[in-house]
């Protein structure tokens, strides 16, 4: 497998439901991980690949990014292209190795890796069980060229964002929503008085949707 990857693999032959979680900007395989445990009591397949990016966020610290970001806010196609290209090979790997149900895959993301969430599901709405954007954008480079797909009406989604995010305005994430629904995508809506974070009381919200309807 080309990306370095952290997973939580249950016991027992399987296959399990599996969740395909993306972290963001400067963060690491690491920093997604620790949810799996809390959602269906750990019976589930939670797979967390690094960006192919290195960053240098601090003295003797290391970051990884699945883009390049500038100072205007757009994002490359070709860069998400590549990224999207990264992404889809490591499940493809994934899927050999780990007892992954194949009907039952969520893609989740917080902040950029919401980006590349939102790229590989509305590309591909019929592979995706549900998709999950965390205090994330949805940028004029995943919706250009996207075809009609009568499959996106189909796909659970749902938006977690806090009001108080600097990083990421909450009216991102509103237009985002907007975005979602004129491409038919019917979107479940979170919105906290939180930064850019996963508060508790947006975990257990997240739990509750997740082991409700796209993981039940």
């Amino acid at each position: 497998m080309d990306l370095l990857y952290t997973a939580h693999v249950p016991a027992g032959p399987g296959p399990f439901p599996t969740i395909l979680a993306l972290h963001g900007y400067g963060a690491s395989a690491h920093d997604l991980l620790g949810i799996a445990p809390q959602i269906r009591g750990g019976e589930l397949v939670f797979l967390c690949p690094q960006g192919p990016l290195a960053l240098d966020v601090g003295p003797g610290q290391r970051g990884y990014a699945w883009f390049p970001i500038d100072a205007s806010g757009q994002v490359s196609a070709p860069a998400l292209v590549a990224a999207r290209g990264a992404l889809e090979g490591f499940l493809e790997d994934a899927m050999k190795i780990h007892p992954i149900d194949p009907d039952r895959i969520v893609v989740l993301g917080f902040s950029q890796g919401g980006v590349m969430a939102y790229d590989l599901a509305l590309g591909r709405p019929d592979r995706f069980r549900a998709l999950v954007a965390l205090s994330s954008w949805l940028p004029d480079a995943v919706v250009a060229g996207l075809a009609a797909d009568p499959s996106r009406s189909s796909l659970p989604t749902l938006l977690i964002h806090g009001s108080r995010d600097p990083m990421v305005a909450i009216d991102a994430a509103r237009q985002s929503k907007a975005r979602l629904e004129s491409l038919g995508v019917q979107v479940a809506w979170g919105e906290y008085e939180m930064g850019h974070e996963i508060h508790p009381a947006a975990l257990r919200d997240l739990i509750g949707w997740l082991s409700a309807g796209p993981l039940a």
